[in-house]
């Protein structure tokens, strides 16, 4: 993948929109999560070797909002490595519907162990980091 972003299309359920025929704004947050883990699937970190993502808890949530997804659409959703710290690692998540960005997502993840932060594997920051944009 070498810093490109990850495409995870989702299409909009009837379940997901609101009164005003518009997805209900917590539900891009449940989109991310979904895109998140089929990245994490698509990077080959859902395994029992990587007891990482498992350890791996999102402290930090929030979005800007720039347009509305409406029933039936079919969003591109694209997850990318922000930043890869110590014991933790921030995504981006890019919701666009035709081109447009809908909705801007950032989520941070801290590894814990108990209740406490840990360091992350080697080998899983070395996968991190090589995901990260060049100069980050």
């Amino acid at each position: 993948m070498g810093g490109l972003p990850f495409r995870c299309p989702i299409r909009v359920r009837w379940g997901e929109v609101d009164a005003q025929g518009v997805v209900f704004n917590p539900n891009y947050f449940l989109y991310a999560d979904v895109a998140a883990t089929e990245f994490f699937r698509a990077i080959g970190v859902i395994t029992g070797s990587h007891p990482d993502v498992g350890q791996s808890y999102v402290v930090d949530a929030h979005g800007q909002f720039h347009a509305s997804a409406r029933f039936d659409d079919l969003l591109d959703v694209e997850v990318s490595v922000a930043r890869v710290g110590r014991s933790s690692y921030a995504l981006t998540v890019q919701i666009r519907c035709d081109d447009q960005t809908l909705t801007t997502i950032a989520l941070t993840y801290v590894r814990a162990v108990e209740g406490k932060a840990v360091p992350l594997s080697d080998d899983f920051r070395a996968i991190l980091v090589d995901l990260e944009p060049p100069g980050t």
